[in-house]
């Protein structure tokens, strides 16, 4: 569990420096389409806050890793969650079928 809380959080590292690098090199004169504002906001949140606020490159960096983390964190809580109930239902229909058969 914790290597893949960790992927997720290098996930949100490696997104984030996507975004930087696309900024980067993105003409200054041409301004942003709509629909990049908008997955730039969905895979990293923390550009809501600086779109108001300035905010410094390895602050972002920080809050994606911290978020993706958080997602990864609840995903894996949940995935295993899931997996339990599907061991507790293959174990009754088991259980059930021997019974059947006896």
């Amino acid at each position: 569990m914790k290597h893949r809380i960790a992927i997720w959080a290098t996930v949100g590292s490696l997104v984030a420096s996507g975004w930087a690098i696309y900024f980067f090199v993105a003409s200054k004169d041409n301004p942003t389409n709509p629909i990049v504002s908008t997955l730039v906001r969905l895979t990293c949140p923390v550009a809501i806050v600086g779109s108001r606020y300035p905010v410094n490159l390895y602050s972002v960096l920080l809050a994606n890793v911290a978020t993706y983390g958080l997602i990864g964190l609840v995903v894996e809580i949940l995935r295993r969650q899931l997996n339990k109930l599907k061991f507790i239902q293959a174990s009754k229909q088991c259980f059930a079928m021997t019974r059947r058969a006896r």
